[in-house]
């Protein structure tokens, strides 16, 4: 772990990473050790914000918990996935900062005790920080919205990042679950994934703001992959955190199940933080 602290000179990039299948807590494949090197890479947080689509409200709300409880939020998975524990620390008075600038903002957006820490946010942190040791809250999605939306919430946040705050949002790249391989996490990459892949490159590349959210309707097999986007609108969350999203960089960790990319990407300055040195994958 590094013990460079996150005010030192560059802002921490925003992240956007991929969850996947819960699986991913016990099936590390290449994303976990990806997400242990940016964890080990990136100068130490003074908390983390944790965007996830397993949240989903119609308002924004922010988990103030002192201590937030991990949440085994899925079904039919072996016994060890439900016997796991991520017992990091809550952030209450981060939360109400949090709040207060989406309020500022022109969010209706509250504090909220009744959640917790659902899989699309302690499964990567268990990899990026896996002592459980930086205070963590959860920014609930909501869904509704398109991705101008959730890119105008990143931004609302991103001056976070000057105060040493990781902001993070957990999904997945390609996320279609009726085309998984169930019995064959290493089945290599579907094609119609890596085409979808290769045009948002393209498209970050280009600068394209508005191609990208515009993504549904013009992106080769948009829907195919995202028959619901709620797994793609965390990474405009994280766009819109970052002070310059066209500087990135994006951590290639392939695809898992066969129709699920595990893309990683660190948006804004601090991202060359990342490109200095490898990260594992």
């Amino acid at each position: 772990m590094s013990t460079t602290t996150a005010a030192d000179s560059l802002p921490l990039p925003s992240l956007f990473v991929s969850h996947g299948s819960p699986m991913l807590a016990v099936e590390p494949g290449r994303t976990g050790p990806l997400l242990a090197g940016i964890g080990a890479t990136l100068p130490r947080p003074r908390g983390i914000v944790v965007v996830s689509p397993h949240w989903e409200t119609f308002t924004p709300r922010v988990g103030n918990q002192a201590k937030p409880r991990v949440i085994h939020d899925f079904g039919g998975f072996p016994q060890a996935l439900y016997e796991l524990d991520y017992p990091a620390p809550g952030a209450p008075a981060l939360a109400e900062h949090v709040a207060q600038r989406l309020r500022d903002g022109g969010l209706p957006a509250h504090t909220d005790g009744g959640w917790g820490l659902d899989h699309g946010a302690w499964v990567p942190l268990r990899y990026l920080y896996p002592q459980a040791d930086v205070p963590v809250i959860q920014l609930s999605l909501q869904s509704q919205q398109p991705p101008a939306y959730h890119f105008q919430v990143g931004q609302l946040l991103a001056p976070l990042a000057r105060e040493g705050i990781l902001l993070v949002g957990s999904g997945s790249f390609t996320h279609n679950l009726r085309e998984l391989r169930r019995n064959d996490a290493d089945s290599g990459d579907a094609p119609h994934t890596l085409q979808f892949l290769q045009w948002f490159l393209d498209r970050m590349q280009a600068g394209d703001r508005d191609a990208l959210f515009g993504y549904r309707t013009t992106a080769p097999h948009a829907v195919r992959n995202h028959p619901s986007d709620e797994h793609l609108l965390t990474l405009f969350f994280a766009m819109g955190a970052a002070d310059d999203w066209t500087q990135l960089v994006h951590l290639d960790s392939g695809s898992t199940y066969h129709s699920l990319r595990m893309d990683a990407f660190a948006f804004g300055t601090g991202s060359r933080l990342l490109a200095k040195q490898p990260v594992a994958a």
